[in-house]
């Protein structure tokens, strides 16, 4: 067995299939703030609890958890430019996407495959990460599309029927 590395932790976790999510706010400004999510997961049903990992050194993090109540757009596989454009640092990582500001703050990227509007429920540390908890306050799907998944160190697509 291998010596524990991070290189060696990142390609065997990479092993596990994620799907990819925007998580967004509109900021104090008025301007939306985000970043892209592959660490996304639902975590209860009662109450509606779900469950994301951002890294502590994110800059836009901190906008969204002002904001108090944020978007989660699950993305659809023609999405790479999106998961792309809200995945690298920039003032600006809204231009040229077509999103929606839905209530209380929450913002959407137009075209995902579900969305979700979310209250930050709790924040733990963990490491080089930060675990946050977010209560669920809606959500709405479409009823076709192809989920842009993470694998490996890139993108892949899932085929379901």
């Amino acid at each position: 067995m291998e010596r524990l590395t991070e290189r060696l932790t990142k390609r065997v976790l990479g092993h596990f299939a994620s799907g990819v999510t925007v998580v967004a706010a509109l900021a104090e400004d008025g301007r939306p703030a985000g970043l892209a999510v592959q660490s996304f997961a639902s975590l209860s049903l009662d109450p509606p609890l779900v469950l994301l990992c951002v890294g502590r050194n994110s800059t836009s993090w901190p906008k969204v958890a002002r904001a108090g109540r944020f978007g989660v757009s699950i993305l659809a596989a023609e999405q790479r430019d999106v998961c792309a454009a809200l995945g690298r640092p920039g003032p600006d990582k809204f231009a040229g996407l077509d999103w929606t500001a839905g209530a209380q703050g929450a913002v959407h990227v137009d075209g995902a495959l579900a969305t979700l509007d979310c209250a930050v429920h709790a924040v733990h540390e963990a490491g080089d990460h930060l675990v946050v908890t977010a209560r669920v306050l809606a959500l709405d799907a479409r009823e076709d599309g192809t989920p842009l998944l993470y694998y490996r160190s890139d993108y892949a697509t899932g085929v379901f029927s």
